[in-house]
């Protein structure tokens, strides 16, 4: 198994990983109940099937990123920010499907989307400056949690009762 990780595949058996994790933790924290099938929701809020497939291509391509990033610079400053902005973001990722889902409490997943999308700027910035393509295979992972955010807005104007901040 060592000679497979130092050949090469390290970087992208552990983004891989990883990316596996915050899924599954997001995944789990996600209950489409009694409680979300109440809530008023927008006529284009995408079907919920179509959830898990869009997030599966997000992660595979920002897991690429990462991996093209990791490799493109070997300095160690660089793979440090590299790995901190991928943690804050993975967190800030299960962190909004806990606080909406698990809490009930759109009002703060909105300001929490809010620290997700800039969580968002900061990975592609930071693998922007390793790898173009690293960063614009972020571009889909803003542009869906920029529809999120917008339809945690609606969801929240169409439904009062959830405002409490």
């Amino acid at each position: 198994m060592s000679v497979a990780l130092a050949g090469g595949w390290g970087p992208p058996v552990v983004a891989g990983l990883v990316a596996v994790a915050v899924a599954a933790a997001g995944g789990i924290a996600t209950r489409t109940d009694g409680w979300y099938q109440r809530l008023r929701v927008p006529a284009w809020k995408p079907p919920d099937w179509a959830f898990g497939p869009i997030w599966s291509v997000i992660f595979a391509l920002t897991t690429t990123s990462a991996v093209l990033a990791w490799n493109a610079d070997p300095d160690p400053a660089a793979r440090f920010r590299l790995v901190a902005v991928f943690a804050v973001n993975g967190a800030l990722n299960i962190a909004w499907s806990v606080i909406f889902f698990r809490l009930r409490r759109p009002d703060w997943a909105f300001v929490e989307v809010l620290l997700l999308w800039l969580s968002i700027v900061a990975v592609m910035w930071t693998v922007g400056q390793a790898s173009i393509v690293a960063g614009l295979l972020t571009l889909p992972y803003l542009a869906w949690v920029s529809v999120a955010a917008c339809l945690n807005l609606t969801i929240l104007r169409l439904n009062p009762q959830l405002r409490e901040v």
